[in-house]
């Protein structure tokens, strides 16, 4: 970072003289497109600041409008109408536990806010202090070092406003939850500053369940000098929330699981008091320098602390006639998660000849202490049909499973030349030092990483694509449920392959097609119990989207993914089969409409598919899949002189069951159908 600072002065003079000849694109997400499903420009990652359009990989944006449009208050319920996304293995009542394209999102490397600071996603993230969500879809390892193939979840926040702005939020729903929300902007002198703070008691329709959440943030924005911008973010969240007990499937009889019959969603096997209860903050640095219109240079530096206290619950050792089997409780008290990221980057624009070339030069360095409790278990008597109620147990002192401290520190150079605006090539290197250690080993590794791609603009509203990228993955902790629970396994290299094309037809509407082809080390739960890694998994397959504005009155957001995941080397006993928890199809449309007849109002709709899916790596099961609807309306109108908004949501209206998730044979049962509603107004 140092040598960054100390080449900035001569790659200014070197910026000066060819200032008028080329420039870099700069665009705030304030200035993407307002009032829309769809967005422009994308935030996060190398490609930063660039159109959609141009970016030669998978990009799906889930703007504020199709946010506010769900009443959506989790990561998960941002996400799902993009392509490939579904719920992972476990609960997510208490964060939104994702895989995309089939592969788990890592929870401590792949979720971002603002395009930098890893955030530990080990609770739920508040969606009323963000702008959007962005899900840059493969292999990451370029910008972001170790982090999984299965893409980056960044998460942006909200901006200062140059206008005053209050806005006061009121939402509810039919099982009795309820809670409140401020969003407050103002420019003191030269700074702009905005809070946002909500609270709320959480009821989601299942028994003997309780819980809350509250969060406070804050967004600074400052310009002490014409060229140089600061930016500043703080968030504290607190949730504590029941985590229905899940469903561990017996063991296999002749090679077949029988999968239990999906209960009434309300239904909790387990009790009240096994609470989930975690704190977080996030605060994060930005500073960044126009050396010229040509040239400049950013910097960021950030923490992600949290600290969870789990009660987790598994039914099994079930007889499927009687009903009678047995919960086993977990209690991990206070593990603890802190992670701190110091990035550096210098971005500049010049000239070869006839060719354009847009440099990405930086470094960056990532540490993580992780300190996993190690759980006090319980068993307890328990009925499938006819649950009762489990006694409570005392939350016991921390002792220490196991402790894990990973450094990642990288430095990259990427560049992207275009001809004439229609051809655009780009290339990219990493080089990375990376290092895991626990309590009793520790693994190191020095790869280097490539990425490079083509992409051909034959019209301005059209763009075709193809690249290749390294991804670079740590091998992450045995779980918790495994005989080895608390190993470290190796890290390890992914390769991505994926052909693409782009269209926008109109402003406002953007259609996308990809096909993709991804190979990464396989890590499973084996039919002995030890979470493994072993051979390659293989994940093939094509998606398409459209987002944005069909009319003026009608906004679409649809996607669906055809994917055939399988494991491709290994063990025997799993090679040739599906991965656990991967649909072959998946997919989601949702529209709104606001009839010109009827001013302020608007309908919406939603239906969201996913498919079959394998239970565990030896396919011994497998789950069916579902499809729900949601409905929803919305009203503005004013109120003496202020705006008011009025939002009813349905989600699951017809009260489908189904299995939310499914994997090292455990399930999880969807929740029950709900409605929300919200009342907001702005002054």
């Amino acid at each position: 970072m140092i040598s960054l600072l100390m080449g900035g002065s001569a790659f200014a003079q070197a910026a000066d003289a060819m200032r008028d000849r080329v420039e870099l694109d700069e665009i705030v997400v304030t200035a993407d497109r307002k009032n829309s499903f769809s967005a422009d420009y994308v935030q996060a990652g190398a490609f930063r600041d660039a159109r959609v359009i141009d970016t030669p990989l998978t990009v799906s944006v889930i703007p504020k409008e199709l946010l506010t449009a769900q009443q959506a208050l989790t990561v998960l319920d941002a996400v799902r109408n993009t392509a490939g996304v579904s719920q992972s293995q476990i609960n997510s009542v208490i964060y939104s536990n994702l895989s995309i394209r089939g592969i788990p999102v890592d929870n401590t490397t792949n979720y971002r806010l603002n395009g930098v600071l890893p955030i530990i996603n080990f609770i739920d993230m508040p969606m009323e202090n963000k702008d959007r969500v962005e899900v840059l879809k493969g292999a990451a390892g370029l910008y972001y070092g170790f982090a999984a193939p299965s893409g980056i979840v960044n998460l942006v926040t909200s901006r200062p406003t140059e206008e005053p702005l209050t806005t006061v939020d009121f939402f509810a729903n039919i099982h009795g939850g309820a809670g409140g929300h401020v969003d407050l902007s103002r420019v003191l002198g030269p700074i702009g500053v905005r809070f946002n703070a909500a609270a709320a008691n959480l009821e989601n329709g299942v028994k003997r369940s309780k819980g809350d959440r509250k969060f406070v943030s804050g967004a600074l924005d400052w310009k002490p000098a014409e060229k140089l911008l600061i930016q500043l973010d703080a968030e504290y969240i607190d949730k504590s929330i029941t985590e229905p007990t899940e469903i561990a499937l017996n063991p296999p009889v002749n090679g077949a699981s029988i999968i239990p019959p999906l209960q009434g969603a309300s239904k909790n096997i387990g009790d009240s008091w096994l609470l989930a209860d975690a704190w977080e903050y996030n605060l994060l640095a930005r500073a960044k320098y126009n050396f010229s219109p040509a040239w400049s240079a950013s910097f960021g530096a950030g923490t992600s602390k949290v600290d969870r206290t789990r009660r987790y619950s598994s039914f099994g050792s079930y007889n499927l006639i009687t009903g009678n089997g047995v919960v086993g409780v977990g209690i991990f008290p206070h593990s603890v998660y802190e992670a701190f990221i110091y990035r550096a980057d210098l971005a500049g624009a010049f000239l070869t000849g006839p060719i354009k070339h847009e440099l990405l030069i930086g470094a960056s360095d990532y540490t993580r202490d992780s300190t996993v409790a190690a759980a006090v278990r319980h068993s307890f008597p328990q009925n499938l049909y006819n649950p009762i109620r489990l006694p409570a147990q005392p939350t016991p002192p921390r002792t220490i499973l196991n402790t894990s401290k990973v450094k990642d520190s990288g430095v990259y150079i990427f560049d992207r030349a275009t001809y004439n605006k229609w051809l655009q090539l780009t290339l990219g290197y990493r080089k990375t030092e990376y290092s895991d250690e626990g309590m009793t080993s520790k693994y190191e590794a020095s790869p280097s990483s490539l990425s490079y791609g083509v992409m051909v603009k034959p019209w301005k509203w059209m763009s075709v694509y193809g690249n290749y990228v390294e991804g670079l993955e740590s091998g992450g902790i045995a779980q918790s449920i495994a005989k080895n629970a608390g190993e470290l396994l190796p890290a390890a290299i992914s390769e991505q392959k994926e052909l693409g094309i782009k269209l926008e037809p109109r402003r406002g509407v953007l259609l996308t097609a990809a096909y993709f082809d991804i190979s990464r080390a396989s890590s499973y739960l084996n039919s002995s119990g030890f979470f493994v890694q072993d051979g390659e998994a293989s994940y093939e397959g094509a998606e398409v989207s459209a987002t944005g504005e069909v009319t003026r009155d009608l906004s679409i957001s649809a996607s669906a993914v055809f994917l055939e995941a399988v494991q491709a080397t290994g063990a025997p006993s799993v090679v040739g089969k599906r991965l656990e928890n991967v649909a072959k199809f998946s997919g989601s449309i949702f529209v709104e409409y606001r009839p010109p007849a009827f001013a302020g109002l608007g309908l919406s709709a939603g239906v969201f598919h996913v498919g079959r899916r394998a239970v565990n790596a030896a396919n011994t099961g497998f789950v069916d899949g579902y499809t729900t609807l949601d409905l929803g309306a919305s009203y503005e109108t004013e109120i003496g002189e202020n705006p008011v908004t009025i939002r009813v949501y349905g989600e699951n209206v017809t009260g489908v069951k189904y299995w939310a998730a499914s994997g090292s044979s455990l399930l999880a049962q969807g929740l029950p159908a709900s409605v929300k509603f919200s009342i907001s107004t702005s002054f």
